[in-house]
């Protein structure tokens, strides 16, 4: 056979079912199982069904099928070859007869087919008497798979009373056999649990609302649902899901109040706001659905109120206005109650809203006297006499007793010598006159006690207003100092003044300015009223003599526009100043003040400069009491190396450097050893800041100070001892001499310290110091 003749593609679907026990090897009619074969035949190869099912349990190869050359002699020379997938371990062939079987389980979940290669070879040449073929052999599916709900259990959740045929949810099962070929995976729904509320559709899994329910006679259901493979036929598999369907809530239901007529009672002396009672209405449904409002329906409503509770859903029955025993002791008011939120679907068939009755009571309580009024306003001339009546108050008592009532004034003290008040009858008086511009208004607390029951007392809120009267004369503001040169012309402006009434006026206050008679006389000033409470003072004359007077008193005329209009003469001092060509205010002012003390210019500045020398003395004597109370000895003996000299020179100033002989500091019998130079410089430091706290703030102290230390630091050959000269301020120096050590080169052995003994009580210490100190090193 030449080579173009091709081993045809055999095509086998078998299908799987389990083995029957009776089954033998190699027979096809024995066994349990379909399958299909679409063949091809063509010259040269001879094909025979095959058999092969998937789930194969059977210890023995099973026989699937025969491969058979045309050339085959059935003499045992031609040998079968099978290769490709599975070929000597899960298909093996029958190299004489080309039959093949297979050896083990085949699952067509995990291969659904097998492509393999069948070559026929001669024994003798070891040639191929076929070109090799390629077939593919397909496991037909078996029902070896139960349905599974994967995302079970299932929860669902549907408004009640929904009508019938509402879907609910779609469960969904899964079956893992082939579903393009047999009824393997072909599954169909059922209802176990559920009837007669629900209902499942077979092959799409919803499920649907079988009738109308209601959450309030129960609110949760548990359905079974059931898939079976195979259509429901003999032998499926199934598996079942449970569904939770939950019935949500719609406001089907309206408010009822528990009771039809409810009693409460409130004091008459309860305040506004009181919680009288409560009432509750019950509603079927839960949440928003159950939410409602109360509300009062009548005239009643003016006196009480109700409020909801939102987390109890009460009704809050509160009192809007006080009520009165006496007045009404009884009310009926009518609550209603209705859902905040309405389903429009409910409302033809009842209103979602409840009434009901409540009946109020009013108790009787002892009152406190009660004011005709809260607030009082009243008022009174100002400096009315004393015993002038201000204004009446009445209270009562508003029990059936009527008791009478006692009427007082509480105050503070000064206003208890103001105001009296008659406590039978609350007529308030005035005990002294009063003063407007004192205080305008007076605040007055009344109360009113019950003669029978002290502790009811009430109170009332009295204001008092003080009118005015025009009383106060208008002044000026202010002291005006007020100048003019002596070279002054005539017509200029010296002063502006104003004026100023403390009297209230209620057109506002208007001021009419004018020079007494006697000024008018005078030509040395005018005046012009500028008919804004304001006027002008101008000179009337040229030139004016200081030498001849200093002062000048001119008295103004000031009207105001009260009823009688009141006038005063108020005193303008002017100064007359010697000026230049600008006036030296300050000159001007005090000039006159030494003036007025019979002093002149000169003696002025006498008297200034005695101050400032009187003040640099005081302060010297300060610095020089700061400078004694520092201490100049150490707590350590062996510290003290001072040598006394006692010199008596005065100073020439600051300016005088050379004013004493420092010679004195310098002689033998006060030297001393040589000292390290690090130490003397240290000194000279030390000396230098205290020079800098006592002595003046002068840039030529310290830059002279600063040039002889920088002298002193740079001259290596100069002797261990230095000067020391104070310019902080002159005096008449010390008695005692001075104390310093500097210079000196001699040791403390050397020196006789008997005489530190006459100094007198305050050089006591270091007489004993420096006494005690030679009798150790003697």
């Amino acid at each position: 056979m030449n080579s173009s003749a091709l081993l045809p593609l055999m095509v086998m679907l078998v299908q799987l079912w389990p083995c029957s026990p009776t089954m033998e090897k190699h027979s096809a009619q024995n066994t349990d199982w379909s399958f299909t074969v679409v063949q091809r035949v063509k010259r040269g190869w001879l094909w025979e069904p095959f058999f092969a099912t998937e789930e194969q349990i059977s210890p023995v190869p099973v026989y699937v099928g025969q491969l058979k050359s045309d050339l085959d002699k059935q003499d045992g020379n031609l040998k079968y070859v099978l290769t490709g997938e599975g070929a000597g371990s899960i298909f093996v062939i029958d190299e004489y007869n080309g039959k093949i079987y297979v050896t083990q389980k085949l699952d067509r979940e995990k291969k659904p087919f097998y492509t393999l290669r069948a070559q026929a070879i001669n024994r003798s040449t070891q040639l191929p008497v076929e070109p090799e073929s390629v077939f593919i052999i397909k496991v037909q599916d078996v029902n070896d798979h139960e349905p599974q709900f994967l995302d079970g259990p299932y929860v669902a959740t549907v408004p009640e009373m929904s009508p019938e045929g509402t879907s609910v949810i779609q469960v969904t099962a899964t079956d893992g056999d082939d579903p393009s070929y047999g009824n393997s995976a072909r599954l169909i729904y059922s209802l176990i649990q559920g009837q007669p509320y629900f209902s499942v559709e077979p092959k799409t899994g919803v499920i649907r609302m079988a009738s109308q329910m209601d959450r309030e006679t129960k609110d949760q259901y548990l359905v079974i649902i059931q898939a079976k493979d195979m259509v429901g036929q003999p032998g499926a598999f199934s598996a079942t899901a449970t569904v939770t369907i939950n019935l949500s809530d719609i406001n089907d239901n309206p408010p009822k109040f528990q009771q039809r007529l409810y009693y409460m009672s409130v004091s008459e002396e309860s305040p506004v706001g009181t919680t009288i009672g409560k009432i509750f209405a019950e509603d079927s449904d839960i949440g928003e659905n159950a939410a409602m409002n109360y509300s009062i329906e009548g005239d009643s409503s003016d006196v009480f109120d109700i409020i909801t509770n939102n987390e109890t859903q009460e009704g809050i029955i509160l009192l809007k206005k006080t009520v009165d025993y006496e007045s009404k002791r009884r009310y009926s008011i009518q609550a209603k109650v209705v859902n905040k939120y309405i389903d429009e679907r409910f409302l033809k068939e009842e209103p979602f809203e409840d009434k009901t009755i409540v009946k109020i009571n009013v108790e009787d309580a002892d009152e406190p006297p009660v004011f005709t009024s809260e607030n009082y306003v009243m008022e009174i001339v100002e400096g009315a006499m004393s015993g002038s009546l201000v204004g009446v108050v009445t209270a009562r008592d508003p029990d059936d007793d009527d008791s009478p009532v006692r009427y007082t004034i509480v105050q503070s003290m000064p206003l208890k010598r103001l105001f009296s008040i008659n406590e039978h009858n609350g007529t308030i008086i005035t005990t002294k006159p009063l003063d407007r511009e004192i205080a305008p208004w007076h605040n007055i607390t009344v109360t009113a006690t019950e003669t029978r029951n002290p502790e009811k007392i009430s109170e009332a809120n009295v204001y008092v207003q003080v009118l005015n009267v025009n009383d106060n004369a208008p002044e000026f503001p202010k002291y005006y100092e007020t100048f003019v040169c002596e070279n002054a012309v005539s017509g200029r402006l010296i002063q502006t003044i104003s004026a100023v009434d403390q009297d209230d006026s209620a057109e506002g206050h208007h001021f009419y300015f004018s020079l007494s008679q006697e000024a008018t006389n005078n030509s040395h000033f005018t005046l012009k009223d500028n008919q804004d409470n304001t006027a002008g003072i101008f000179t009337g004359k040229s030139g004016f003599k200081r030498q001849e007077q200093v002062f000048l008193y001119l008295p103004i005329l000031i009207k105001d526009n009260g009823t009688p209009p009141l006038t005063s003469t108020n005193t303008l001092t002017v100064t007359v100043c010697d000026c230049d060509t600008e006036v030296n205010t300050f000159y001007c002012r005090y000039g006159a003040f030494m003036y007025s003390l019979g002093l002149s210019t000169e003696a002025l500045v006498a008297v200034l400069a005695c101050i400032l020398i009187l003040l640099v003395f005081f302060l010297a004597i300060v610095t020089i009491r700061q400078q004694k109370k520092k201490s100049p000895f150490s707590e350590k003996i062996e510290e003290f190396r001072e040598n006394i000299v006692s010199y008596d020179d005065e100073g020439g100033g600051e300016e005088d450097t050379e004013a004493f002989d420092i010679s004195a500091l310098r002689t033998r019998t006060v030297m001393r050893t040589h000292r390290p130079r690090k130490k003397v410089t240290s000194e000279i430091h030390s000396l230098y800041r205290q020079s800098l706290q006592v002595g003046p703030d002068s840039a030529i102290f310290r830059q002279f100070i600063s040039e002889k230390l920088e002298e002193a630091n740079a001259d290596p050959t100069v002797p261990p001892y230095d000067s020391l000269q104070t310019y902080a301020f002159e005096g008449t120096g010390s008695l005692a001499g001075s104390l310093s050590s500097l210079g000196s080169n001699t040791s403390d052995a050397d020196q006789n310290y008997d005489y530190l003994a006459d100094w007198g009580p305050h050089f006591k210490q270091l007489a004993g110091m420096y006494t005690s100190h030679r009798s150790v090193g003697d």
